[in-house]
C-alpha cells in the first residue's frame, strides 16, 4: 500500500507539474491534522514519510519532567527510562502510533487535507507558469461550452475564453484547436483562472509576429493596432532597416503572410499601413483603401480635415463610419472628411465671405477716415475763429 502511495504521488507530480516533495509534505501535514483530531490538539504529534518506501511513521512526542501535570504532553522520568535508559529531564521522547488507531473519520480528514493541499499546489504551479506567459499567443483544444464561455484545455490546466473575448459569429466544436491571446491570470479564493482573448488588438500583433520573421527579429516594428473584431483591423508598421519595406514584409509573397493571419481571424479585413512621423501622410495612409486628395491639420486641436474625390467619400468613411473611426483611433487625431465638391463649395463660400469681410473693412476704414477729416476741419475752423478774436 505504501509503495502504491508513492506511485500515486509520482503520477500526480508528473500530471500536475507539482514538486514531489510538496505533495509528500501535504500528506504529512494531512496525517498530522488527522492524528491531532483523533488524539486531541494537546498532543505533540509528528508525521514522517519515507520518500523511497512510502513508509509512514506517526510519533507522539512528550517532554520528560519530574512531575507530570499534562499527560498528553509530558511523561515522568521513570516511565521514560523504561523506553530509553539514557533519558533525562527536559528531553523529548516519542512513541509510535499505529495507523489503525487513527480511525475512519481521521482518515477522511487526512484525505480532504491531502486533496486541498494538492489543489493549492496545483494552483500555485499554474499561477507561476502562466503569469509569466501573460500577453503571449497560446494554443489549446476546445473542451466544451459553459454559459457561452468556451473551456480550453492548455495541457496542464484549463482556460476560459469568455463570450466578451470571442470574435462575433465565431463558433467552435469540442476537439477544435484554437489560438488565443493570454489576457489575464486571475487568482480567486477557489482557484486560478486563465483568461483568453481573440478580440484583443495584441492578438493580431502576435499572429503577425509568428508569420513575419522581420517582426520577431525586431527589424519591423508594430507601431499600433486597432480593430473591430470580426470586421476590420488597421495595423501601423515601420522598419528599422531602410532596405526592408515594412508593409511588403507583412503582406508577404502574393499576400501569403497576411492571408495566414486573415484565415486565423476568419476573414477579418486587415489594412497594413506604413507608419510615419508626418501626421498628414500618416492620416492619409490610415484611411486606406480610400485615395486622399488633401489633408489639413490643426495641431493645437489635434484635428484634421481630409478632402477626397466624390467617388471615394463613402469608401473613406466606411460602413457605419468604421474606416474613419479606426483611422482616428490609430493616428490619435480627430478626422473630418469632406468631398472635393463640398470642399470647392466651401472654398467659394469662404472666398466670398473673405471678400465681403474685406469690403466691409474697407468701407469702415473709409467712414473712419471721413470722420477723422471732418473732425480735423472742425478743429481748424475753431482755431481760426479764436485767432480773429
Amino acid at each position: 500500500m505504501n509503495r502504491e502511495l508513492i506511485t500515486v504521488i509520482d503520477q500526480i507530480g508528473r500530471e500536475k507539474g507539482i514538486d514531489k516533495a510538496r505533495i509528500i509534505g501535504a500528506v504529512e501535514s494531512a496525517l498530522q491534522t488527522a492524528a491531532k483530531k483523533r488524539f486531541g490538539q494537546g498532543e505533540n504529534i509528528q508525521v514522517q514519510m519515507d520518500t523511497k518506501t512510502g513508509e509512514i511513521s506517526v510519533i507522539s512526542l512528550r517532554t520528560i519532567v519530574e512531575t507530570v501535570t499534562n499527560p498528553k504532553a509530558e511523561v515522568s522520568l521513570n516511565e521514560a527510562r523504561r523506553i530509553d535508559t539514557e533519558a533525562e529531564i527536559g528531553d523529548e521522547i516519542g512513541s509510535l502510533i499505529e495507523m489503525d488507531e487513527l480511525g475512519r473519520i481521521a482518515a477522511q480528514t487526512a484525505k480532504q487535507v491531502i486533496c486541498q493541499k494538492v489543489r493549492e499546489a496545483e494552483w500555485e504551479a499554474v499561477l507561476k507558469e502562466y503569469s509569466t506567459r501573460q500577453g503571449d499567443l497560446i494554443n489549446g483544444i476546445i473542451m466544451g461550452q459553459e454559459r457561452r464561455n468556451y473551456l480550453v484545455d492548455l495541457g496542464k490546466t484549463e482556460a476560459v475564453l469568455p463570450a466578451s473575448e470571442q470574435i462575433p459569429r465565431e463558433t467552435y466544436r469540442r476537439g477544435d484547436r484554437i489560438k488565443a491571446y493570454l489576457l489575464e491570470v486571475r487568482k480567486t479564493p477557489k482557484d486560478v483562472q486563465v483568461i483568453l482573448s481573440r478580440t484583443h488588438p495584441q492578438f493580431v500583433s502576435k499572429l503577425f509576429e509568428v508569420e513575419v520573421p522581420e517582426i520577431s527579429e525586431k527589424i519591423v516594428e508594430i507601431k499600433g493596432v486597432v480593430r473591430e473584431p470580426g470586421d476590420r483591423t488597421k495595423i501601423a508598421v515601420s522598419s528599422r532597416d531602410k532596405a526592408v519595406d515594412p508593409v511588403g514584409a507583412c503582406v508577404g509573397i502574393k499576400g501569403s503572410r497576411v492571408q495566414a493571419v486573415v484565415r486565423e481571424l476568419r476573414g477579418e479585413k486587415i489594412d497594413i499601413i506604413a507608419w510615419t512621423s508626418d501626421p498628414r501622410v500618416f492620416i492619409a495612409e490610415a484611411l486606406n483603401p480610400a485615395s486622399i486628395e488633401k489633408v489639413g491639420i490643426d495641431e493645437e486641436k489635434k484635428s484634421a480635415l481630409v478632402v477626397v474625390a466624390d467617388s471615394q467619400l463613402s469608401l473613406a468613411i466606411g460602413k457605419n463610419g468604421q474606416n474613419v473611426r479606426l483611422a482616428a483611433k490609430l493616428t490619435g487625431w480627430k478626422i473630418d472628411i469632406i468631398s472635393a465638391t463640398e470642399y470647392e463649395k466651401e472654398k467659394v463660400e469662404r472666398d466670398r465671405e473673405i471678400k465681403a469681410a474685406l469690403a466691409e473693412e474697407a468701407e469702415a476704414q473709409r467712414e473712419q477716415d471721413e470722420a477723422r477729416a471732418q473732425q480735423e476741419a472742425a478743429t481748424a475752423s475753431a482755431s481760426e475763429a479764436s485767432s480773429a478774436l
